[in-house]
């Protein structure tokens, strides 16, 4: 877990530098990096949707999803442990606990992590973890800026998601398709859409629920690709796809 560590040190790092900046910036310098940050945060939600190759199974997962955090109060539940750690750092930041949530998401929701992780866990050089935390750390630096100390704090989540998925696949590698990673970017992105839209205050969406949707997205997908990939061959040849 070489990466994962580097990668909670460069938050840490860039986290530390940020508050620096956001004691001296004035309201309206740190307002105008907020939006920013949520048109960003929009930007990167479309481009890793549009990664779906099944459009269908990104709904499915979604609604499964959003279903299941509504039905055990996800949202609720993460609100209230940020909260509680809040209180235990005697922080009066009245972002702290959005800016924990909206780092982990930006952290830890893409294609990236997931490539990066399994990289590890396959017992390989932690290269592309390592290009994620110099990434991370410019990241951690501007959102520190406008969010607060909530940030440096979402290196615990980021640990134990990160962490866990290199661990994972150290047992399971063989099992992790590039199909399977392709979609778990997309639901992500679609997330991470979400979060940006609240940033700009546009309208309340619930995206924290939406969360449990990667997992369910991750079993669809594996089934799915296997039954295109038979259906797409057993059709007369005249009608395959060129090679």
């Amino acid at each position: 877990m070489t990466g994962t560590w580097v990668n909670a040190a460069a938050v840490i790092i860039g986290s530390t530098l940020g508050l620096l900046i956001h004691r001296r910036l004035p309201e309206r310098f740190t307002r105008i990096v907020f939006q920013a940050i949520g048109l960003f945060t929009i930007f990167l939600g479309v481009s890793m949707a549009l990664k779906t190759g099944h459009e269908l199974l990104l709904i499915l997962s979604l609604v499964t999803g959003g279903l299941l955090g509504e039905a055990v109060h996800l949202e609720e539940r993460l609100n209230s442990l940020s909260d509680v750690l809040a209180r235990h750092l005697k922080t009066e930041n009245q972002r702290f606990t959005e800016g924990l949530i909206t780092a982990f998401l930006l952290f830890c929701i893409g294609s990236l992590t997931l490539l990066g992780a399994i990289e590890e866990g396959l017992g390989n050089p932690p290269r592309l973890l390592l290009t994620k935390s110099m990434l991370d750390f410019f990241s951690s630096i501007a959102l520190t800026t406008a969010f607060g100390i909530g940030v440096m704090f979402s290196v615990i989540p980021l640990i134990l998601f990160q962490g866990g998925i290199t661990l994972l696949a150290a047992l399971f590698g063989e099992f992790l398709s590039q199909t399977l990673i392709s979609e778990l970017t997309a639901v992500g992105g679609l997330m991470i859409l979400a979060l940006g839209i609240n940033l700009l205050e546009s309208e309340t969406h619930q995206g924290k629920q939406l969360f449990a949707g990667s997992d369910y997205d991750g079993h669809f997908a594996s089934f799915v690709s296997p039954l295109n990939a038979r259906m797409r061959w057993a059709a007369p040849s005249h009608d395959r796809p060129n090679a």
